[in-house]
């Protein structure tokens, strides 16, 4: 993930070309040649890069949804702009059913952290369905003379402003995971945001930053090595992935649920019957034992939620992070 700042670097240069990324962009297959749009293909503009956490999934699910569609499906990722290339490029393609996205947090986090973005979150989208989500982990150095959250939250309290902890950058899902833990526990530790995912646990691990909050599958091996140690992970049951780590009521502090989700959307406008077309291809593709494997093998949690279920969603979790960003303090770009 970048920060703010270079999310608007990244912005001013990406944003100018966006109306050329429209149904005239060349797309990659999964083998890696072009292809003709057609009525056979279902195009799936990922707005991140190739292999980040969402296009993992979206290429471990892609076979069976391809077989449950009875349609090709295609990846195209365009990155850029902290995403907001590749949404836009999805927006701007005719509601039928035809070309499809996978979004996750920060598509809703984008109003609250930029002062201008070029589509409505909520109003712009048409939600198919929330497939799932990653777990969050918050995690300590393991140098670090704390073996449970109680024990931390103690440490904390005992000498605010003492510690501090690492992020991939300001406003992202990483900073206002901490946040929102700071904020449940009413204790204070300095931010230290970093530019991107790995030069923040490069940092937690040599103990030049004291904790963070970063996915389980990221975090796991680290965590496995001994590097790092697991307080809890921020939802309402244990990983499958990892068993042995908490969960935040059990470690001793309700409501501090965070998880990485992640969900299918389209353009505005789409019909009710392609919605539920898709829908169902997705709830058939994430029900097969090979997707339900290839989930459990990263860490994610599938959990197929409605249309009419994903745009409450969407609409609770656009305030939550605006509450969440306005209590940290974060400053729009």
């Amino acid at each position: 993930m970048k920060t703010v700042e270079q999310h608007m670097l990244s912005r001013r240069n990406a944003l100018a070309a966006l109306g050329g990324l429209g149904l005239g962009a060349t797309g990659l297959s999964l083998g890696g040649a072009a292809y003709a749009q057609s009525d056979k293909v279902v195009r799936f503009i990922l707005p991140i890069s190739a292999g980040s956490g969402v296009d993992t999934i979206v290429r471990a699910s892609s076979a069976a949804l391809s077989k449950a569609l009875g349609q090709t499906v295609v990846i195209e990722n365009q990155p850029g702009a902290g995403g907001l290339v590749g949404t836009s490029a999805m927006i701007k393609s005719p509601p039928d059913g035809q070309t499809l996205s996978v979004v996750s947090n920060n598509h809703v986090i984008y109003p609250s952290v930029l002062k201008s973005v070029p589509f409505d979150p909520l109003n712009d989208i048409t939600p198919i369905a929330v497939l799932g989500a990653t777990p969050m982990v918050l995690v300590v150095n393991s140098k670090l003379p704390v073996k449970d959250l109680k024990e931390f939250i103690a440490l904390l309290k005992a000498k605010p402003g003492k510690y501090n902890y690492a992020s991939s950058g300001n406003g992202t899902i990483l900073h206002l995971a901490a946040e929102i833990f700071k904020d449940l526990t009413r204790t204070f530790s300095t931010h230290i945001p970093y530019r991107g995912f790995g030069p923040m646990m490069q940092d937690i691990v040599g103990g030049q930053v004291d904790w963070g909050v970063g996915a389980l599958p990221a975090v796991a091996g680290q965590v496995k090595a001994g590097n790092l140690r697991a307080l809890c992970v921020a939802s309402l049951a244990r990983s499958p992935a990892a068993p042995d780590i908490p969960t935040s009521a059990e470690a001793g502090l309700p409501f501090y649920v965070v998880e990485g989700w992640f969900a299918a959307v389209g353009p505005k406008g789409m019909s009710a019957e392609n919605v539920s077309r898709i829908h169902a291809a997705f709830s058939t593709a994430f029900a097969t034992p090979e997707v339900k494997e290839a989930m459990a093998k990263q860490g994610n949690i599938i959990k197929v939620s409605s249309p009419e279920a994903s745009k409450e969603f969407f609409a609770s979790e656009l305030k939550r992070y605006a509450r969440v960003v306005k209590s940290a303090g974060v400053v729009p770009q």
